[in-house]
């Protein structure tokens, strides 16, 4: 007895452009949704207080120093004056002397501000320097 057999139903793939383009648009939403904050120190307690307790001191993968247009030096979101800018790079130099430093000053501001920040960063041992700039695009580099 012979069995017809459907050509078709033997071809039967299953398409995966839509299932792959669901999976992108969750990746992005995911990435975009994450937020890179420490969410321990987020949560609003209040911490008991010890006599002998020191702060902690947490060094920065990298330390990005802006300066503004009058001259004006931010490390960290603190607004700083040159003495606190010096000891908070002696301080990190003295724990790990390989940290990276980003200089990012305005666009109108005098070379002699940088010049300082790179001398203060050299002074306290800190030689991976860099100078924060844009792309043709408006990106930071």
């Amino acid at each position: 007895m012979k069995i017809a057999v459907d050509e078709a139903a033997d071809e039967m793939t299953l398409n995966l452009t839509s299932l792959i383009d669901v999976v992108f648009l969750l990746l992005i939403f995911f990435m975009v949704a994450t937020t890179f904050l420490d969410p321990e120190r987020e949560i609003a307690i209040e911490l008991p207080r010890a006599s002998s307790a020191e702060p902690r001191a947490e060094l920065p993968d990298e330390l990005v120093i802006n300066v503004g247009r009058e001259g004006e030096l931010t490390l960290g979101g603190r607004s700083l004056d040159r003495a606190g800018l010096d000891a908070e790079l002696l301080r990190v130099a003295r724990r790990a002397p390989q940290t990276p430093v980003t200089i990012r000053g305005d666009r109108l501001v005098h070379h002699e501000d940088i010049v300082g920040v790179m001398d203060a960063c050299g002074a306290a041992g800190l030689s991976n320097l860099a100078v924060g700039t844009l792309d043709s695009n408006g990106h930071g580099g």
